[in-house]
């Protein structure tokens, strides 16, 4: 542990779908530990990202995007996960979208407040608000909404005033040990990370076409004779329709995913991989407490 460090606490980032917080997230803690895709609810999990600086030490929980209208069983795990990480935080970053304010960017807003912690809002995508005279009354507008420790313009993507949004962070921890060692960056097994990059590759070949209903298994993890990592992954779907759109016209698509994923987890690991992926049907998984635990979401 890092004996110099005097401040530690979770810092949860919170808001609704697809305002930049897994972006935020990578860029705040230097590297990849969540997935990023234009498809809102890509995070589905909550996962740690580790910060540490002079004297002190963030725990970043990036949670899924709390939304309305939870119906289904996966919707209702990810608002929990995300209602969780605002129970354990020292600290929030309410992140909301400098262009567009919501009915549940308020939503969030009122869960914040009623937590009673101390929270600093982060006004991402700054940076497209053209001329920058127009982020002013923005900023104005959001600062009166509740009584933040401090209201902060950036740019997760170009990584625009990071530097100001953690200079603020260690006067608002608390004084503690560490929780995490200084080499680490997240909580998450490497198996995780490499289910998620498969499941973010999907997220962008299959586009407007991507099933809902879908989750990636990592089903073997084994060393090969040839000093490879043979990794096989199983991608779930709940109808034979949606296994059929995965895999594609010749199975091009399944390929293309494949690909492209094998590329990530080769830089992630630093190492050679042999990656195979089966595609598979349960039917209604999303609805299913006991495949919710199964895939490793909180089911309640």
């Amino acid at each position: 542990m890092n004996e110099s460090v005097t401040r530690s606490g979770y810092v949860a980032l919170i808001g609704r779908p697809n305002v930049g917080k897994s972006t935020l997230l990578n860029a705040l803690v230097g590297q990849k530990v969540s997935i990023v895709s234009p498809k809102p609810q890509t995070t589905r999990h909550r996962i740690v990202g580790i910060l540490n600086g002079p004297g002190f030490q963030a725990a970043f929980l990036d949670t899924p995007g709390l939304h309305a209208g939870s119906r289904r069983r996966l919707n209702q795990a990810m608002n929990r996960a995300a209602m969780s990480s605002l129970a354990d935080a020292d600290l929030l970053l309410l992140v909301v979208d400098a262009l567009r304010w919501t009915d549940e960017d308020a939503m969030v807003l009122e869960r914040v407040r009623e937590s009673g912690k101390p929270a600093v809002l982060v006004v991402n995508k700054a940076d497209q608000v053209k001329p920058r005279e127009r982020l002013l009354p923005t900023l104005e507008r959001l600062s009166a909404m509740l009584d933040f420790e401090a209201v902060i313009p950036v740019s997760a993507l170009k990584r625009h005033n990071l530097d100001r949004l953690v200079a603020v962070l260690p006067s608002l921890l608390p004084e503690g040990e560490p929780f995490y060692p200084p080499e680490q960056v997240t909580d998450r097994s490497e198996r995780f990370l490499a289910a998620e990059i498969v499941r973010e590759k999907l997220t962008r070949v299959l586009r407007e076409e991507l099933p809902y209903g879908l989750t990636v298994e990592i089903e073997r993890w084994q060393e090969e004779d040839d000093g490879r990592l043979a990794i096989g992954a199983i991608i779930w779907v709940e109808r034979e329709g949606q296994r059929r759109i995965v895999i594609g016209e010749g199975g091009q698509g399944l390929k293309e995913v494949g690909r492209a994923a094998r590329l990530d987890i080769n830089r992630m690991l630093g190492r050679r991989i042999h990656l195979e992926l089966w595609v598979k049907v349960r039917e209604h998984w999303a609805d299913s407490e006991a495949a919710l635990r199964q895939f490793g979401y909180d089911s309640g």
